[in-house]
């Protein structure tokens, strides 16, 4: 008897330990990766970012994914409709970002932070029971600490609402963690960033949006890295290699050198590097929080190698596309990031293409989730004859369609690298 006590109490053990061992990091090829939140996952900006780095910037091979967002929803809220909304979908990778609408926008109350850690691991349970591999918690975001003035049911200022948010966020993470799944804290990365923009910028660069929760572009970036290094994305675009003695080149899987002639490197490229627009002074443009966000040196590296250049070759021109810029050997010599040093490149234009793509399907993702998919339980207990698991395929179906299409936007780029001294 005293054997069998011990050995239940091994298994068991054993068992806890596999529910709350960390998940590995990888996306897979084939991955869909179902990006869940409210009403700031609906705006469809960091969910587009994120689709369009994993079908230009290829993790992982043939990625696809969808937008569940839903303004003004909480854990709870999601965690009632999942199972209708979301599971159809047979997502292998999900991401959540609750927590802004979860606190109520009032002061921090245990009550209230309980009831979002218990809506958080059911949502995970739920998500794991249906098969889902990889699952990221993410925390909610701060509010801007200049626009943010409270709602009309709540005034509150900003900084007692960061306090309840950074309580929601310590919640968030003891779910990640107890349950074995990946973290993204959005709300530390968050005023941390925040800080430094209004530093430089002033104080009315609202990261965070002119309401103070909904972020601009260059926030929703913000929240793309954290979910994007969450997921385990290493970052790693390609490397081109050119050998100016020996006038040869080469480079990694998914650029294809064509040519090499007078120090100049014609390629052919199906990967590429993210790319950013806009001024960077302004929120709604993504150029100017990369100076405080390591987006590029963790997650968009194109690196040029360039060997033997002449030792009297103090200063070295690259010309890419329609900017050039100067480095020394040594810079060369160790590699530069292409995706960094020329904002303006040659996939500038078709990266703009994909993300237009990923734009027309997620669009189509969020009337098709809340007036039709949601709609089901409620047309069936009134009674309406139809054939709704038809439904459901014909609706998975177009998303589907729309998501191959977002995947064939992405086609090979011819470029050219000219170096001279």
């Amino acid at each position: 008897m005293r054997l069998f006590r011990l050995l239940l109490v091994v298994v068991c053990i054993g068992l806890w330990n596999s529910a709350g061992a960390e998940q590995p990091v990888e996306l897979k090829s084939g991955d869909h990766i179902a990006i869940c939140g409210d009403s700031i996952t609906e705006q469809k900006i960091y969910s587009a970012y994120m689709e369009t780095y994993f079908l230009a910037c290829q993790p992982a091979a043939k990625l696809q994914s969808s937008q569940f967002g839903w303004g003004g929803e909480t854990s709870w809220g999601f965690a009632e409709r999942m199972e209708n909304d979301v599971i159809p979908f047979e997502s292998t990778v999900a991401t959540m970002c609750y927590g802004m609408n979860d606190g109520g926008y009032s002061a921090s109350n245990p009550e209230q932070i309980e009831k979002y850690r218990a809506a958080l691991t059911e949502v995970v349970q739920t998500f794991k029971q249906a098969g889902v591999r990889q699952i990221v918690v993410g925390s909610p975001g701060p509010v801007d600490s200049d626009s943010f003035k409270g709602v009309w049911f709540h005034p509150i200022t900003a900084d007692e609402y960061n306090h309840t948010l950074a309580d929601l966020t310590a919640a968030a993470q003891t779910v990640a963690e107890a349950e074995g799944v990946q973290f993204a804290n959005l709300h530390a990365e968050g005023m941390r960033v925040m800080q430094a923009m209004k530093q430089k910028y002033g104080k009315e660069y609202y990261l965070f949006g002119d309401d103070g929760i909904h972020p601009r572009e260059a926030g929703h970036l913000l929240m793309a890295h954290a979910m994007l290094k969450a997921l385990g994305c290493d970052g790693n675009i390609g490397t081109i290699t050119i050998d100016l003695e020996a006038a040869e080149a080469t480079a990694t899987d998914g650029h294809q050198v064509l040519n090499v002639q007078d120090g100049t490197v014609s390629l052919k490229s199906t990967r590429y590097p993210f790319c950013f627009t806009g001024d960077p002074a302004k929120p709604e443009a993504t150029t100017g929080v990369i100076e405080f966000l390591p987006f590029n040196q963790e997650l968009n590296r194109l690196t040029l190698v360039v060997s033997n250049i002449p030792a009297d070759a103090k200063q070295v021109q690259v010309q890419w596309g329609k900017e050039t810029k100067e480095f020394t050997r040594e810079q060369l010599a160790s590699g530069i990031n292409l995706a960094a040093e020329f904002l303006n490149n040659p996939f500038s234009e078709p990266f703009h293409q994909v993300h237009e793509a990923v734009l027309r399907q997620q669009r189509y993702e969020t009337p098709m989730m809340k007036d039709m998919l949601h709609s089901i339980p409620d047309w069936k207990r009134q009674g309406v004859d139809t054939d709704f698991d038809a439904l459901v395929k014909e609706l998975v179906s177009v998303d589907k369609a729309l998501r191959k299409s977002a995947g064939e936007s992405v086609v090979p780029v011819e470029h050219s690298i000219r170096i001279t001294y």
